[in-house]
C-alpha cells in the first residue's frame, strides 16, 4: 500500500510541538500496570519474551496483551523488501555501524540536555555500560536478515523499549522535578525524532569521517529501516522525514539546533569515556577514545561535553582515517586490507559483549546469519552466541 503523508516533513513549529507529545498507546499500559500493582509480574514475563514469531504469554494483564499484539506487525507503508535489501549493508559495514553509534551517536544524544537531564533524573549517570549494552543489543537486532519477520528478536526488542520509555515518563512527570509545560513531556516524540536522526543519518556522516565508504543506495536503505523502527517505537509517521535527503535537512536545521552544553550532558560523556578507557587494554592507549570521539563528533560537541583533547591521539586517530580510507578502497581485492579494516571496527562491539553489569557478563545476541557471515570474514566480536539457557542481564 502507497504510503501516505498529511504534514510537512520538517519545519521548526512542527517539531517544537512535538515536545509535548508522548505515547498514549504506551503511556495507558503502564498506568494501568501502576494502578494494579502488576509491574513486577510483567518484568518477569517479558524477560522470557525474545523472539518476533513467539506467541504473546498468555499470564498477562489484558492491557500489555492487547499493547503486545497491536504493536507486532510494522506500518502498512513498509516495504519489508526493502528493509531486507539492507542486510548486506549490515554485513559488510554492520560492525563499523556499532562502533560509530557508540563513539559518535550516544554523545550526540548527550549534546542534547533535555534527555540528558532524563537520565540524571532515572539515575542512569553512573551505569553508561548498561546503556550501551542495550543501545548496542537493540542495534544488533535490526540487523538481522528480516528485523520485523519470524526468525528474528527485533519487535519484542522494540515493544519491550517502548514500555520502558513510557515508564520514565510515568515516573518522572509525577517526581515533582520536572515542569510539564516549560520541559514538555519526558522522552517526548521530538526526543524520540531527535534519536532517530542522531542515530541515523549522523551515524552516516560518522562513517564517512573516519574513511568507511557508504554508497547513496546504502545509506537510503539503512534510513529506511530506523523509519520503519520509529513508526513501531511510536513515532508518528508524519512526523519522520520520508527521504534521506529531507531527514538530512531536518537533522542539520532543527534536531543540531537543539544541541548545547549541560552538566548532565558533560557528566554522561565523561562516564562513558572511562567505560571506554576500559575496554581498551593497557594505559598506553588512554586517550584514544576521546581522540576517536572527537573524529566522529563536530569540534564543537565535542567542546561543549569536554571530550579530553590530545594532540599525539589526534594525529594517530586521523592518520588511521587516511588509512582506513585507502584500505577500503582494495578492501574487495585484499583479504589482508579487509582483516586491518574491520578489526578497528569490532573492537568496540567486542568491549560492548565483555562490559560487566553488576557483576556479571553482558551478552550480547548477534543475529545468526550476521554472526555466520561475519565470523567467516573474521570480524565477528562475539565468537559464540549464547543459549537460550543462559539468563538475560539487564
Amino acid at each position: 500500500m502507497p504510503e501516505t503523508r498529511n504534514a510537512p516533513t520538517a519545519g521548526l513549529p512542527a517539531f517544537e510541538e512535538l515536545k509535548f507529545r508522548g505515547d498514549p498507546l504506551a503511556d495507558a499500559v503502564i498506568a494501568d500496570l501502576v494502578r494494579s500493582g502488576k509491574t513486577g509480574v510483567v518484568n518477569e514475563v517479558l524477560a522470557h519474551f525474545r523472539d518476533n514469531d513467539q506467541p504473546v504469554p498468555a499470564d498477562l494483564p489484558e492491557s500489555v496483551r492487547r499493547y503486545l499484539v497491536v504493536t507486532d506487525v510494522p506500518p502498512e507503508w513498509a516495504d519489508l523488501d526493502r528493509v531486507a535489501g539492507a542486510y548486506e549493508f549490515f554485513v559488510d559495514d554492520g560492525v563499523h555501524v556499532a562502533s560509530v553509534l557508540s563513539f559518535g551517536a550516544m554523545v550526540n544524544c548527550y549534546a542534547q540536555p533535555r534527555p540528558s537531564r532524563v537520565l540524571s533524573l532515572t539515575h542512569r549517570l553512573n551505569q553508561p555500560h548498561r546503556r550501551l549494552s542495550e543501545t548496542s543489543q537493540f542495534v544488533l537486532n535490526m540487523m538481522g536478515p528480516a528485523p520485523f519477520g519470524a526468525g528474528g528478536a527485533f519487535v519484542p526488542t522494540i515493544q519491550k523499549t517502548r514500555l520502558i520509555h513510557a515508564a520514565v515518563r510515568y515516573f518522572i512527570t509525577r517526581s515533582g522535578e520536572w515542569d510539564p509545560a516549560a520541559d514538555g513531556v519526558p522522552l517526548c516524540q521530538q526526543d524520540m525524532l531527535g534519536a532517530l536522526l542522531i542515530f541515523s543519518v549522523q551515524v552516516l556522516d560518522g562513517m564517512r569521517r573516519i574513511g568507511i565508504t557508504v554508497t547513496e543506495r546504502e545509506a537510503e536503505d539503512y534510513y529506511y529501516v530506523w523509519r520503519v523502527t520509529g513508526a513501531m517505537l511510536g513515532i508518528p509517521a508524519d512526523a519522520m522525514p520520508e527521504t534521506l535527503a529531507e531527514a538530512r535537512e531536518l537533522n542539520a536545521n532543527v534536531v543540531e539546533a537543539t544541541y548545547g552544553p549541560s552538566p548532565e550532558g558533560i557528566e554522561l560523556t565523561r562516564n562513558l569515556l572511562r567505560l571506554y578507557e576500559t575496554m581498551i587494554p593497557g594505559k598506553a592507549f588512554d586517550g584514544v577514545a576521546a581522540a576517536m570521539v572527537r573524529q566522529v563528533v563536530t569540534p564543537e560537541v565535542a567542546d561543549w561535553l569536554e571530550v579530553p583533547r590530545s594532540r599525539s591521539w589526534s594525529r594517530v586517530v586521523g592518520a588511521g582515517t587516511r588509512l582506513m580510507r585507502l584500505l577500503e578502497r582494495s578492501e574487495d581485492r585484499s583479504r589482508t586490507a579487509t582483516a586491518v579494516l574491520d578489526k578497528a571496527g569490532s573492537l568496540l562491539l567486542g568491549g560492548s559483549v565483555r562490559t560487566l553489569t553488576n557483576g556479571q557478563p553482558t551478552a550480547l545476541t548477534i543475529p545468526a546469519g550476521l554472526r555466520e557471515k561475519w565470523l567467516a570474514t573474521g570480524v565477528c566480536p562475539a565468537q559464540r552466541a549464547p543459549s537460550r539457557a543462559e539468563p538475560e542481564t539487564r
